[in-house]
């Protein structure tokens, strides 16, 4: 199994639109693998967007909050490790 490396937290999780707010404490960009893991949630998925408030973005850097699209409902303080 690959290494994973804890990359954020999240912070909030919008259902409507089933996005995840994370804040996050090492660099993240779009195509990287994630895997986010919780009390009710262990799941893997890449990243296919990233959006800081209204604009879409490619990279992000630690202490950015990010909002992506996820594929399983989670919750606040969920880990998020990069694969």
């Amino acid at each position: 199994m690959a290494e994973e490396k804890l990359v954020g937290r999240v912070t909030h999780y919008f259902g409507k639109v089933e996005a995840a707010v994370i804040a996050l404490s090492d660099a993240l960009k779009v195509g990287d693998t994630i895997r986010i893991k919780g009390k009710s949630a262990d799941f893997t998925q890449p990243v296919s967007s990233m959006r800081i408030e209204t604009t879409v973005i490619n990279e992000a850097k630690a202490g950015d909050h990010v909002g992506i699209k996820v594929a399983q409902k989670v919750h606040e303080n969920d880990s998020v490790f990069k694969i």
